[in-house]
């Protein structure tokens, strides 16, 4: 496709991505809606009157909105007649925006904005390759996978207020750790700071109705668009913690998701076969069609006090053995209301070696073989100062789909008097 707005092959955001977010600039400081296309943003606030096709005609408000969830709250049809009117817009042959250099911002001068409305946030646990190496770090490797593992997409409630957009730096936390067994447990800051490699997705549509689940048939109108997410994580406060109930305060301190969400029609040219699942799950986690995406995701790490960035691991979301669209299924069987803006995660994502695994507690094996940063630096596990930046795209023929990037920087714990 063409678009005359001049980008290189290599940019992430062609005329066959138009993902969306949130921004303001100096210049005018309201946050509105926008699309990125090059290293420019369409300022959809400015051209909300071009939407006119029948499904958004009397819904032109929705792109005049501070985030996303009034849009997202459309059904799908109108998510796809948006995206046709915008190449049609971006397109060589159409003259409506050739003449209005002012609809378009350079995304160098933006600030970018979490680009919804997070009501919930749940975060799964859907790679296989992660699930085994956990578990046959702490249990051995003949019960990596607890019993539970490949019947249901397991996962936990995570915390909607600490999402915050690529950029913003998170805090080491304080908390309780027990270092040696049997002791009693010490507080302070944590020690094992880590990152987890994540994708995550938007629920879009009507909410369901309390009681009343999303069926498989149903489950592919919901999902609005991906985004790559750094679910930060404190190791050793989650290891003192997590019997009986699970993670809880090693993983409120902060998510960190990319500014771009990438929409489902964008990706669709990059489906790939689902993972094989044995045993065959339930009939109502079941679904034959093609809902896994290859989607290349890496991990840089810049060290504190240095400014290059070396790549520390490079895998594929087409690894996660859980789709989304059974972890959407699953999360609504018991008639869970999902509404627009809810943020569904996919847990860290690993491959099958060493090099591909999606968080430092796989990549150092629990601090046992420390991964190799420069001559000078090794990392078990985070320093303050260092920051984690991840990428996601998709490669087409002469084009790329990309995410832009997740970036987050780990400060020092606030110091407590006690």
């Amino acid at each position: 496709m063409k678009s005359f707005i001049y980008y290189s092959e290599s940019s992430d955001f062609p005329i066959e991505n138009l993902p969306y977010g949130v921004f303001n600039t100096e210049q005018d400081e309201n946050k509105r809606i926008g699309v990125a296309i090059g290293d420019k943003i369409l300022d959809l606030s400015k051209i909300s009157h071009l939407f006119n096709g029948p499904e958004l005609k009397n819904h032109q408000d929705v792109f005049t909105k501070s985030e996303l969830n009034s849009f997202m709250a459309l059904p799908r049809a109108a998510w796809k007649e948006a995206r046709r009117c915008l190449q049609n817009l971006i397109s060589p042959n159409c003259k409506d925006l050739q003449s209005l250099p002012e609809v378009f911002v350079d995304q160098s001068e933006a600030v970018m904005h979490l680009p919804v409305n997070i009501g919930d946030y749940t975060d799964f646990y859907s790679s296989l390759y992660h699930a085994r190496n956990v578990g046959a770090m702490f249990r051995g490797e003949r019960a990596a996978l607890l019993p539970n593992w490949k019947h249901i997409p397991v996962g936990y409630h995570g915390r909607a207020s600490s999402v915050v957009v690529s950029g913003t730096p998170i805090r080491r936390p304080n908390g309780q750790t027990c270092p040696v067994a049997g002791e009693p447990p010490t507080f302070g800051p944590s020690q094992n700071m880590d990152f987890e490699l994540e994708v995550g997705f938007f629920y879009g549509g009507a909410p369901n109705c309390l009681g009343e689940p999303i069926s498989m048939k149903d489950a592919e109108d919901h999902i609005f668009g991906f985004v790559l997410m750094n679910d930060w994580s404190a190791r050793d406060i989650q290891k003192w913690e997590y019997v009986p109930l699970g993670p809880f305060l090693s993983k409120n301190l902060g998510t960190t998701i990319s500014p771009w969400i990438v929409t489902m029609e964008a990706l669709e040219p990059f489906k790939t076969e689902n993972e094989v699942q044995d045993p065959e799950p339930f009939p109502y986690l079941k679904h034959d069609d093609k809902y896994n995406f290859d989607i290349n995701l890496t991990v840089d790490l810049k060290c504190a006090g240095s400014s290059v960035e070396t790549r520390i691991s490079h895998t594929n979301y087409k690894y996660l053995y859980w789709t989304p669209k059974q972890q959407l299924v699953h999360h609504t069987i018991t008639g869970c209301t999902m509404k627009p803006g809810d943020l569904l995660a996919s847990g860290t994502i690993s491959g099958p070696c060493q090099n591909s695994y999606g968080s430092m507690l796989e990549l150092a094996w629990n601090g046992t073989n420390p991964v190799q940063i420069s001559d000078e630096e090794t990392r078990k596990f985070l320093h303050d100062g260092d920051e984690v930046i991840f990428k996601g795209y998709c490669l087409g023929d002469g084009f790329r789909v990309g995410f832009g990037s997740c970036t987050g920087k780990l400060l020092p714990a606030v110091p407590l008097e006690l």
